[in-house]
C-alpha cells in the first residue's frame, strides 16, 4: 500500500465505481478502497434476509416469500434512459458485456386522481384520455413542434430562440393547460420541480427529445431499461472495467486489523483510516493500519469526508412486497409512475418505481415496489400514503428516511472530489450528471459520448 497513486476511490457506491472505471480507461493509476466488504455502498443491493435483517433486526426472513437468494433488492433503484447519458457511458467504457439488459414495461404519470400512461408523440397525444379533444390537438402540435427540433438547423424553430424564450412562454404559445403543462415537465422532460418554468426552453425541449428518442429506440411502452439481476452488477461491472486497466482494489483488506461495527443495520468490516492533508489544506494521501498511500485526488462519497458537506435534506421511502403488479399499469411487471408536485400539493415529485421476476429480481410470481421522495414532514409513513395506495394490496412494506448532502469544499484548493447523495428520483439522469461533472473538474475536460448506441442492442434486447 506504501506507493502513490494519481487518484484514490473511496467507496464503491455506482458513482464512484463509475468513475474508477472512467478514469482506469483514460490512464490514470487508480487506488480504489471501501470501509465495506461488499460493492455499492448505499446503492448496493440486498437478497431478502439481508433486507429483513436490516429493516426488522432478524436474521432469517418468512419462508413464504420465497427464497433469499432470488431477490436482489436495489437500495437506489433508478431505471435508465434507453438513449440517455448511463447508456452511452456503458457503451464508451464497453461495460456492456459484463451486463444484461432488459426494457422497462411502463411509463405512467398520475394526474386529476388517475395513473395514465405518458403520451410523448403526436400519435398518443390524439389517443390518451389525460386530455380532452381540443386540449390533444393543442398538444399535438406541440409534440411535433419538439419532434422535428433540431438545434444545429434554425428552419426547425419557427423563429423562436429556445436559449432565450422560457418553458413557460413557449408552452404559452401552444395554449397547453396546467396539467399537460406538468406532465410534459415531471413525466417526460423529467424535471424535479417546477423550475424549469422560468428557464430556457431548450433543456426541456432537448430532454423530451432524449425521452421519444429513448422510447423509439426500442419500439416499447417505456423509454427506459433495466439491468437483469438489478443495479448491484453496475458498480462491480465498473470495478472489473477498472481492474482490467489497472486500478488497484482494496475491500475489507485482509492485512488490516478492522473492528467490528454497525454500518445500514447490518455487520461490516470498517477499515481504520485516516485522509491526510498537507499545510495548505491539499490531499495527500490515505492512511490505513500505519501504512500510507500517497496520491494527488480523492474521489468519495460525502460519508468518508463528512466535515467538507452539508446536509440538504432527507429522501422518505418506503420499500414493499407484493404479489401482483402495480394497478392501472397495463400489468406491466417493470414501470415508473411519476407523481408531480402540484397534483398533490406539494413542493416535490413523488416516485413509483417497480420491478419484479421479470428483471430477475424476485422469484417468480413477486413484485419489488419502491415509493420516494424528498421528505417534507417527519412523519414518512403519511408522506407517502399517496403513492403506496397506488400499489394495492403488499405481502410486505419497509419504511426508511436518509439524509442527503452535497459537497461545500472547492476542489481547486484541497482536491478532493466528493459527489452528492442519491436523490428520490427513480430514473438516472440526475446521478449521471453528477458523475459527469466530477469528471469534468477532476480531468478538466468533457467525456466525449458520442458513440454508436447500435453496439450495445443485442445485450439489451
Amino acid at each position: 500500500m506504501d506507493e502513490e497513486y494519481e487518484v484514490i476511490v473511496l467507496g464503491t457506491g455506482l458513482k464512484e465505481c463509475i468513475l474508477s472505471g472512467l478514469l482506469s480507461v483514460d490512464g490514470v493509476k487508480v487506488l480504489h478502497m471501501d470501509r465495506n466488504d461488499y460493492y455499492g455502498g448505499e446503492s448496493t443491493s440486498l437478497n431478502l434476509n439481508q433486507l429483513w435483517k436490516k429493516f426488522r433486526g432478524e436474521d432469517k426472513a418468512p419462508e413464504h416469500l420465497g427464497a433469499s437468494r432470488d431477490y436482489n433488492v436495489d437500495m437506489m433503484p433508478k431505471f435508465m434512459m434507453g438513449n440517455g447519458k448511463l447508456v452511452r457511458t456503458l457503451i464508451h467504457t464497453d461495460v456492456t458485456k459484463y451486463l444484461s439488459f432488459k426494457a422497462v414495461d411502463g411509463s405512467y404519470v398520475f394526474v386529476k386522481g388517475k395513473v395514465q400512461k405518458v403520451p410523448v408523440t403526436p400519435m398518443e397525444a390524439l389517443k390518451s384520455p389525460l386530455m380532452g379533444i381540443f386540449e390533444k390537438r393543442r398538444a399535438g402540435k406541440f409534440f411535433s413542434y419538439v419532434q422535428d427540433y433540431d438545434e444545429k438547423d434554425p428552419k426547425t424553430h419557427n423563429g423562436m430562440d429556445l436559449t432565450r424564450l422560457t418553458t413557460k412562454e413557449l408552452i404559452a404559445k401552444f395554449g397547453l393547460d396546467e396539467n399537460t403543462i406538468d406532465f410534459i415537465g415531471h413525466a417526460v422532460a423529467l424535471h424535479t420541480n417546477d423550475q424549469h418554468l422560468n428557464q430556457p426552453a431548450l433543456d426541456t425541449v432537448m430532454r423530451m427529445k432524449l425521452y421519444a428518442e429513448s422510447l423509439a429506440r426500442f419500439q416499447g411502452t417505456s423509454p427506459y431499461i433495466y439491468p437483469l439481476y438489478g443495479l448491484g452488477e453496475l458498480p462491480q461491472a465498473f470495478a472489473r472495467l477498472s481492474a482490467v486497466y489497472g486500478g488497484t482494489y482494496m475491500l475489507n483488506k485482509p492485512e488490516c486489523k478492522g473492528v467490528r461495527c454497525r454500518i445500514d443495520s447490518y455487520t461490516s468490516l470498517l477499515i481504520l483510516w485516516q485522509v491526510e492533508f498537507d499545510e495548505e489544506g491539499k490531499v495527500t494521501g490515505v492512511t490505513s493500519e500505519g501504512e500510507t498511500a500517497r496520491c494527488k485526488k480523492i474521489v468519495c462519497d460525502p460519508s468518508y469526508l463528512p466535515n467538507k458537506v452539508r446536509k440538504i435534506g432527507r429522501v422518505a421511502r418506503a420499500i414493499a412486497i407484493m404479489s401482483h403488479p402495480i394497478p392501472n399499469t397495463n400489468d406491466s411487471h417493470s414501470v415508473q409512475v411519476i407523481i408531480p408536485q402540484k397534483q398533490l400539493a406539494r413542493k416535490s415529485d413523488m416516485y413509483v418505481f417497480c420491478c419484479s421476476y421479470s428483471h430477475n429480481v424476485a422469484p417468480k410470481g413477486k413484485f419489488i415496489a419502491f415509493v420516494s421522495t424528498d421528505a417534507e414532514t417527519d412523519n414518512p409513513q403519511t408522506e407517502l400514503k399517496a403513492g403506496i395506495d397506488l400499489l394495492g394490496p403488499v405481502d410486505e412494506i419497509f419504511f426508511d428516511v436518509y439524509d442527503r448532502y452535497e459537497p461545500v469544499n472547492e476542489p481547486a484548493l484541497d482536491n478532493c472530489f466528493i459527489s452528492t447523495s442519491y436523490d428520490a428520483t427513480t430514473h438516472f439522469e440526475t446521478t449521471v450528471a453528477d458523475v459527469l461533472n466530477m469528471y469534468t473538474l477532476i480531468t478538466g475536460k468533457q467525456l466525449d459520448l458520442s458513440v454508436d448506441l447500435s453496439a450495445a442492442s443485442t445485450e439489451e434486447e
